[in-house]
């Protein structure tokens, strides 16, 4: 029987071939199928230390690139500490992708505009010249403007770790912030900036937040199964009435997934009342610059953050004894 790959191994093999990294096969298996991807793939070494949730001694949370997205979600742990992450893992997609899929799977997957996951087109993110996109079909892209592709990341996960500035482990490369993984959306031709051969190993979320509340919320276009239009989350602590903390990010707007620090801004040290959350949710709208198509994002987009906003104010703060 042969030995399984170590992570130098894997990541070798990956940069002397061509071929591509593999975890859970939610998104690398449909590529293929549809033949956007025709190099090799490459598991990912099923090692210990890339699974599971762990608290380490200094009160933050480590966890394993390999961890599901519903050992996420259903973690009475991570319902207790980071509600906005678990509620997010709890929506997205179906039970089935869920348990196949992993959180570095999430982060790391493939945009899922039509023209790209088509082969019969080609544009930036295949090698190709353009985004056909911009002058065809585009109702579903972004409605703020980074760069050539507007392609708008996938990643649901990614939008709650922003909001904890969450930190991510490289093997060989070092640490990140969730930010710099995505950069600023302006280079057509990634979804990320890991080069082939770099193996996201970790996330590691900074200790939990006292009273935290959160909540999340996705616009689709159908009942279910369904890939956002629009998705945001909001975690707000607030004490005696006033906003002391607060986290927001969304995503299916932009070429990346964003953090909304103007939304943020416009709450922290205020009295969460319903004027103040409609200002703040309409300045999520500020960095909007729409698409013919995509003009009906800017008042989604506002929606979305005012009702996350509104569920996070009005929600009880999560308790183990509550989750367990």
């Amino acid at each position: 029987m042969n030995q399984p790959l170590t992570l130098d191994e894997a990541a070798a093999v990956v940069l002397d071939s061509g071929a591509e990294l593999r975890a859970g096969g939610t998104d690398t298996t449909a590529r293929r199928r549809g033949g956007v991807t025709r190099s090799a793939a490459v598991q990912i070494p099923l090692l210990p230390a890339l699974h599971g949730i762990t608290r380490q001694a200094d009160g933050t949370t480590r966890i394993g690139a390999l961890t599901g997205v519903a050992e996420l979600s259903d973690d009475p742990g991570l319902q207790a500490d980071y509600p906005a992450l678990t509620r997010t893992a709890g929506a997205l997609a179906t039970p089935q992708i869920r348990t196949a899929g992993t959180l570095g799977g999430n982060l790391l997957q493939h945009n899922r505009c039509w023209y790209y996951r088509n082969p019969h087109f080609s544009c930036y993110r295949d090698g190709g010249e353009g985004c056909p996109a911009r002058t065809g079909i585009h109702l579903h892209a972004a409605v703020i403007d980074q760069g050539p592709c507007i392609a708008p990341h996938p990643s649901s996960i990614a939008i709650a770790l922003l909001s904890y500035d969450a930190r991510i482990d490289v093997h060989e490369l070092g640490t990140l912030s969730v930010a710099d993984l995505y950069g600023d959306g302006s280079d057509p031709t990634r979804d990320h900036l890991l080069a082939p051969q770099q193996i996201l190993t970790a996330v590691t979320l900074p200790a939990p937040l006292p009273g935290e509340r959160a909540a999340y919320n996705r616009a689709i276009s159908r009942a279910g199964a369904e890939w956002p239009l629009v998705e945001a989350v909001a975690r707000v602590r607030v004490s005696d009435g006033i906003v002391t903390a607060v986290g927001v990010a969304a995503g299916g707007i932009a070429h990346t997934p964003l953090r909304l620090p103007e939304v943020e801004d416009a709450l922290l040290g205020r009295e969460p009342t319903p004027e103040i959350l409609f200002t703040a949710a309409t300045a999520a709208t500020e960095r909007c610059s729409p698409l013919p198509q995509t003009r009906y994002k800017v008042e989604l987009l506002r929606d979305t953050v005012l009702d996350v906003l509104e569920k996070a104010v009005g929600a009880e703060a999560p308790t183990r004894a509550e989750t367990a």
